[in-house]
């Protein structure tokens, strides 16, 4: 049985934090990182186009 995963859109200007975060969320099983947004336009996009459960 394949576990519901939580997809996330990670959005933040430090490209650092995004990494960062990124491979924190990857240690968890229950968690997608779908896309990284660099700035609220793209952020917006992405979550529009994705529809992520966690942005």
């Amino acid at each position: 049985m394949e576990p519901n995963l939580i997809k996330i859109v990670i959005a933040d200007d430090h490209a650092i934090f995004r990494d960062g975060l990124r491979r924190l969320l990857a240690t968890q099983e229950d968690f997608q990182v779908l896309a990284e947004a660099s700035d609220g336009k793209e952020a917006i996009a992405l979550a529009t186009e994705l529809k992520p459960d966690v942005l």
